[in-house]
């Protein structure tokens, strides 16, 4: 939201498109409602374009309700619907752009294939990620048959679209030196690096189990299913996708947009299984169990109970979150939730603590924080306050914001490391909230009087980009 309200063509961390779009809402004053209405209306369309998906493949009634059924209920998917995000509209816009290639191939469409490049161009100014996806489905279509594809002037108009849709962020990072490459070999040692098996074992537990056999299928029927052969460039892509996850140390929902994909071709894969009697009953089951487990995992991925309720069902069923950052180590919830909790209580210690500074000290103080959660906190729920100060991401980028301070009222953990550059440090007060991330807890809020040197020499020295 802090970003969409300094409106740009690009930041450190993201394109402009999720921003932009939180500040509108933000301002429209609906609250936490308002800004999940987009995360619903993609949820609810990501389930329609993967059932055409699954027609499109000449899928019947049973496979397209096995896929919408797994788009709609797969705890990480339903996970991503929890918030605003740059990741809730990939799994639609993958699955859209596979859909539209396969229709654009299998029926000779070329207006599906200009779309595709449309659909594309918009999710890079979402989040770059969409690239990985461009590359993986480009290597597959070079290495099968289906290259034909490269031949259609609708392909090449596409991506001239999508080119020319991604053209303003694309210029923004060039023009300060592809910030965003910066971060992502930063973000290799924020992640953690989980062992394969481990990867995998989580992300069968995340999509739901009873679901396996149906992205299973549709990562395998492309290479053994005679009609289904002409989609080994989607299967290679997926490949490429996971490879490319895995050797950056993504996190589980890096992969979630492919998904979908792999729903709609295993459920058209398997449905010659569902028209005896005893493979529909089979089918029937697996998918009422499905529902189940699925009912079972919705308050971990879902605002349904309240913190407390939510530690104790979480304890009674013995869920522990796989960690996904090396700073979630001690967090009682998920980090879904986690990480929107605690920034009210954070922002009235802030508050507290500025209350303790001489009035008359004020207009030469400025706040340092550690990160841009905390600084878009006092700048978004603080009364009074100068605007944050952060060597984070794009807080870096925006530095002292029209400021000279000579102290800081800086927020951290280690107080020792702050007192060499202070003539004088008063600790005011302390970080806590019960439901946080717990490296947002026991920080110092300390009073740094008379700043050496300079914070204007020092800030080059703060930036953290992850």
């Amino acid at each position: 939201m802090v970003c969409g309200l300094h409106p740009d063509f690009g930041y450190v961390d993201q394109p402009p498109g999720v921003p932009l779009l939180a500040a509108t809402l933000y301002a429209t004053g609906l609250g936490a409602w308002g800004l999940r209405v987009p995360v619903a209306m993609a949820a609810a369309a990501l389930v329609w374009i993967a059932a055409r998906l699954a027609r499109t493949l000449g899928g019947g009634t049973w496979a397209v309700g096995l896929t919408g059924l797994a788009c709609a209920i797969a705890p990480m998917l339903m996970g991503l619907a929890a918030t605003l995000n740059t990741s809730v509209f990939d799994p639609l816009a993958w699955t859209a752009i596979a859909w539209l290639l396969v229709r654009g191939l299998r029926e000779g469409d070329d207006r599906a294939l200009v779309l595709a490049g449309v659909v594309a161009g918009v999710a890079l100014e979402i989040k770059y990620s969409v690239a990985f996806w461009m590359a993986g489905l480009a290597l597959g279509l070079l290495v099968t048959p289906q290259r034909i594809l490269l031949r259609r002037r609708g392909l090449w108009i596409g991506l001239a679209l999508a080119a020319v849709i991604a053209l303003p962020s694309a210029l923004w990072q060039w023009r300060h030196g592809f910030l965003f490459l910066e971060l992502t070999a930063a973000a290799r040692d924020k992640n953690v690096a989980v062992g394969a098996w481990s990867f995998l074992h989580n992300q069968i537990r995340v999509m739901n189990p009873l679901f396996t056999p149906l992205w299973l299928a549709g990562l395998v029927a492309p290479l053994i299913v005679r009609r289904l052969r002409d989609l080994r460039f989607i299967a290679i892509a997926c490949v490429v996708v996971v490879v490319i996850v895995r050797a950056g140390h993504g996190k589980d929902y890096y992969l979630s947009p492919l998904y979908p994909t792999l729903f709609a071709i295993g459920a058209a894969a398997l449905e010659p299984l569902t028209r005896p009697l005893a493979g529909r009953l089979v089918t029937c089951a697996g998918a009422a169990l499905a529902v189940m487990l699925s009912a079972i995992a919705a308050p971990v991925a879902l605002p349904i109970l309240s913190p407390a309720a939510l530690a104790r069902y979480m304890t009674r069923l013995h869920i522990a979150p796989q960690q996904q950052e090396r700073s979630f180590r001690g967090t009682v919830l998920p980090q879904v939730f986690a990480d929107q909790l605690g920034w009210h209580d954070f922002t009235r210690e802030v508050e507290t603590a500025w209350a303790q500074i001489p009035a008359g000290d004020r207009p030469a103080t400025g706040i340092k924080v550690d990160n841009y959660g905390e600084a878009a906190a006092l700048d978004l729920y603080g009364h009074a306050l100068p605007p944050a100060l952060s060597g984070h991401n794009q807080y870096f980028l925006w530095g002292l914001r029209g400021q000279h301070p000579t102290d800081l009222l800086v927020v951290q953990h280690d107080l020792d490391a702050l007192r060499p550059y202070c003539r004088e440090t008063l600790v005011l007060g302390t970080t806590s909230s019960l439901w946080a991330m717990a490296v947002e807890n026991g920080k110092i809020i300390a009073l740094c009087r008379g700043v050496t040197p300079p914070i204007r020499t020092l800030w080059p020295h703060l930036k953290i980009y992850e």
